[in-house]
């Protein structure tokens, strides 16, 4: 299975520090977000890694180069000056990809998840890993039936790490487009598979959520 890293975005709520520094690039725990989650597929047994690239983009290449560092091999997917979303960079990246399911994970968050035992449902085009509520994000996305993902109940966050089929994408249009569309047609169709986790999960979006995660590390390094 390959992988992907969302990588491309602008981090607009994170500014200042992303005016000048891919927010992948960040550091937390002093190492770099996105050095955090190359470690964390290299022991997981990926060895070829999709990462996409958009705002201050060729600082994020020259920082991870071929990945060889971590054990990886990075491929990019450039999508120019203007990012095309979770969605379309997905779907630009495809032909890296393969025609096999592929691990997707934002780089924008920070997680102790292990990466290995993740598995899809043969019949789901997507699995998606849950998430409790943070503060931030107290209404949540989705909901869990047993294994399967629905639109209604009691609502968790996605964590932005997910297994897609090639085929969840058939019928989306190049261009830029978030996710979140072709991810509830495809559960309104029953065709998303799920599970909670329950570990370290932080979503670093904001300077004060950087902080405070910033913060925790501190204390258990």
């Amino acid at each position: 299975m390959r992988a992907m890293l969302l990588a491309a975005g602008r981090g607009e709520r994170l500014r200042p520090f992303t005016d000048s520094l891919p927010k992948p690039l960040i550091p937390v725990g002093g190492r770099a977000l996105i050095e955090w989650h190359l470690a964390a597929l290299a022991r997981a047994g990926f060895t070829q890694v999709v990462v996409n690239l958009s705002w201050l983009g060729e600082r994020l290449r020259a920082a991870l180069g071929d990945g060889g560092r971590f054990g990886v091999t990075i491929h990019y997917s450039d999508e120019g000056p203007v990012a095309l979303e979770t969605g379309g960079g997905i779907l630009r990246a495809l032909p890296l990809l393969g025609p096999e399911p592929f691990l997707v994970v934002s780089a924008d968050i920070f997680t102790d998840l292990d990466f290995a035992p993740l598995r899809h449902e043969p019949a789901a085009l997507a699995h998606l890993v849950l998430v409790p509520n943070p503060a931030h994000h107290p209404r949540g996305d989705f909901a869990l039936e047993g294994d399967r993902v629905v639109l209604e109940g009691e609502r968790l966050t996605y964590g932005n790490v997910g297994i897609y089929r090639p085929e969840f994408f058939c019928g989306c249009t190049p261009g830029r487009f978030p996710l979140v569309e072709p991810l509830k047609r495809a559960i309104a169709a029953g065709s998303v598979s799920g599970q909670l986790f329950t570990g370290q999960w932080s979503d670093v979006g904001t300077p004060e959520r950087l902080a405070e995660l910033n913060g925790r590390l501190a204390q258990v390094q």
